[in-house]
């Protein structure tokens, strides 16, 4: 570097740094080691498009977010050869929707996937570690071409940090297809409806196609429908809790009421509850915690993978009636 190069000084995320005059971001990534087409960029709160990064120049003073997708599903055995369900034009033939947080490292999520058999993972938007930028990528483990990436914004507590949040993700990969959860607070990690709903309204209106978390409430269930999401998503007990789905009464309404699918996304723990969730109607059920905290991760969402088909099975055939007494399965009539 020349002696006189001019230096300005630039915050990159959260870390202040120092780089030539004119550089623009695609360079400065690559002085970061990072590969401008795997990242989204943001610059003083405004999304750069990726393919003007070799334009735009920094300056002064300027504030950047460099993010990826990072940890945070051809399936077989279907239950019916035509079974398959459809969100926003997109359909799939599996019904589970797997996270990809909380695992040991990539290869074991890479391996859950795969024996779960799901077709969408969801994914964190989170910084890029740019003191470590040859790290290990989601991406490098699980291919976004062959399955689906479904961006969430998981630790959004209102609904501007949400809509900025999934303006990077569509940046950072072109996915319109998204997950919105807008946390109210972080002890129980319920869903804040009222930031919810308005962060619905803002993305619907900015194209994408937000898949939504929300309480096991019908009503606001069908708000969120009106307000332009794709996919309803009550919680069955609180995230990463493992209780199971506890108001079996709520989601079956919101199953009846709803337009769009309903997926069960959150408090799932074992195979069971995952049956549950389907013989209620539900289209999907989308889980995290109880494969990754698993004793055997691989082995738990093979379970997920069956209980889901037999819960959908159980559905289709219609279970029998409830009754008061018993009524036995032989006749009576000619009884020695």
């Amino acid at each position: 570097m020349a002696p006189n190069t001019n230096m300005i000084a630039i915050t990159v995320n959260g870390e202040t740094r120092r780089v030539p005059e004119n550089t623009s971001i695609a360079h400065l990534a690559r002085m970061l080691e990072l590969d401008p087409a795997k990242v989204a960029v943001e610059c003083n709160r405004h999304v750069i498009p990726r393919t003007t990064l070799e334009t735009v120049t920094l300056h002064e003073g300027d504030e950047l977010e460099i993010v990826h997708f990072v940890g945070g599903g051809d399936h077989q055995d279907a239950v019916k050869a035509d079974d398959s369900w459809t969100v926003a034009g997109r359909t799939f033939r599996s019904r589970l929707i797997v996270g990809t947080g909380k695992y040991k490292d990539f290869a074991q999520n890479a391996a859950a996937l795969d024996a779960s058999g799901a077709e969408i993972v969801t994914v964190a938007v989170r910084r890029v570690n740019v003191s470590d930028p040859k790290a290990p990528m989601l991406t490098d483990f699980i291919d976004p071409k062959k399955v689906t990436y479904l961006p969430n914004t998981a630790g959004c507590f209102t609904a501007d940090d949400a809509i900025r949040t999934l303006r990077l993700a569509r940046e950072a990969g072109g996915w319109d297809l998204v997950k919105l959860e807008v946390l109210g607070e972080a002890k129980t990690l319920y869903p804040d409806m009222r930031e919810t709903l308005k962060a619905t309204e803002v993305l619907a209106k900015e194209g994408f196609l937000p898949m939504v978390y929300c309480t096991d409430d019908p009503i606001a269930a069908k708000q969120l429908e009106d307000a332009g999401a794709v996919a309803v998503m009550p919680l069955g007990a609180p995230i990463g809790s493992g209780l199971g789905i506890q108001n079996r009464v709520t989601i079956r309404l919101i199953v009846e009421g709803a337009s769009v699918p309903v997926l069960v996304d959150a408090g799932v723990g074992t195979a069971s509850d995952a049956a549950v969730a389907m013989e209620l109607g539900c289209d999907g059920v989308l889980m995290n915690t109880a494969i990754a905290e698993a004793k055997d991760p691989i082995l738990m969402a093979r379970a997920m993978k069956l209980s889901v088909e037999a819960g959908r099975a159980s559905y289709l055939a219609g279970r029998m009636a409830k009754r008061r007494y018993a009524d036995p399965s032989s006749p009576l009539a000619g009884l020695i």
